[in-house]
């Protein structure tokens, strides 16, 4: 664990993300990270968890192998309810989960954390201007009430996948109590960004731990990605009908159960759905120079004031090359604590 010195915190809670369908997880957790003002505190390391599956090549030369790195943010209450540690993951380990969220958990004891959550995604066969549903695994009877009382809808059977699910356990094992909240998104679309359900997730987190968040910037990208993806929806429906009536016209047999072709999607909260599979990295999007310029203005901007970060996560999501920038943009977030 590298960390400069223990610190002394105030009644702190620990909120963990890691990269999953619809960046729903990731977005919360960077929402909080911009809007909050966090500062990196600590980094752990990964040891031989993370494995190496491929290296990246620039101009011929094999570049140096980086393997995910794993971040804890803090941010400080001033009024004094609740410190709040964000802990961000790029990649979810292959191996050894269970200890690997063990070490998570030891360092939340070590600085007083009282309640632990995770944030994921929930897909289901929602459109994307239906109502975006929250659900919730709690991790004991108390949260569990409270999820009640909020009108949180229980994740009465089923799984919570990677370590979304396995922190908690930790964390039972540990006596802290927290839980999951896993906003809704539409299954079709599992692999775009979907902010409806981070903004649903961040709602109702703001009100259990009582921070003060305007999430308004959050709300109007949710709104402006909804319009969207209905559009999308509404192209591929009409697609479908024209290739069914072409079957028909022609006599052709298609199976009439059949729906339109949709993207791939994974049926679980994927451990890194942002990332290419081992051995097959995806090709890296070309950039334009009025992207590029795009991109570094916002650096700049984010540099001197960190809630212009989420605008700059928009944009790299959008460009699809936030993996190509995120060790640059989770560095926005060092500083004094």
């Amino acid at each position: 664990m590298a960390e400069e010195t223990r610190l002394e915190l105030n009644h702190p809670w620990l909120v963990a993300v890691w990269p999953g369908m619809g960046h729903v997880a990731v977005n919360a957790g960077v929402y909080l990270l911009a809007k909050l003002g966090m500062t990196v505190i600590a980094e752990l390391e990964g040891g031989d968890l993370f494995d190496v599956d491929h290296v990246e090549v620039k101009k011929g030369v094999i570049q140096p192998v980086r393997k995910p790195r794993n971040r804890f943010f803090l941010w400080r209450d001033p009024a004094g309810r609740h410190d709040l540690i964000v802990f961000v993951g790029e990649q979810q380990p292959p191996i050894g989960k269970f200890a690997f969220c063990r070490q998570i958990i030891r360092y939340a004891r070590d600085h007083g954390v009282e309640r632990v959550f995770t944030f994921a995604a929930m897909a289901t066969g929602m459109e994307p201007a239906h109502r975006s549903r929250l659900f919730g695994a709690a991790a004991d009877e108390e949260t569990a009430r409270e999820f009640t009382r909020l009108e949180i809808e229980p994740l009465a059977e089923g799984r919570v996948s990677g370590l979304n699910g396995v922190l908690l356990a930790a964390a039972q094992e540990a006596n802290l109590r927290g839980g999951c909240l896993l906003g809704e998104m539409p299954q079709v679309f599992a692999q775009l960004p979907f902010p409806k359900a981070s903004l649903g997730i961040l709602e109702v987190f703001t009100v259990l731990s009582g921070i003060d968040l305007d999430l308004s910037e959050l709300r109007q990208q949710a709104q402006h990605i909804e319009g969207q993806l209905v559009d999308l929806l509404e192209r591929l429906q009409q697609a479908y009908r024209e290739q069914q009536q072409r079957g028909g016209d022609s006599g052709g047999g298609g199976d009439e159960d059949e729906g339109p072709e949709f993207p791939a999607t994974e049926g679980d909260e994927a451990a890194d759905a942002e990332s290419p599979a081992p051995g097959s990295p995806a090709p890296r999007p070309r950039l334009t120079a009025d992207q590029h310029a795009a991109i570094e203005r916002l650096f700049d901007q984010a540099s001197a004031d960190r809630s212009k970060a989420f605008e700059l996560k928009q944009l790299l999501d959008q460009l699809g090359v936030f993996k190509d920038y995120e060790d640059r943009f989770l560095d926005l977030f060092a500083g004094d604590k």
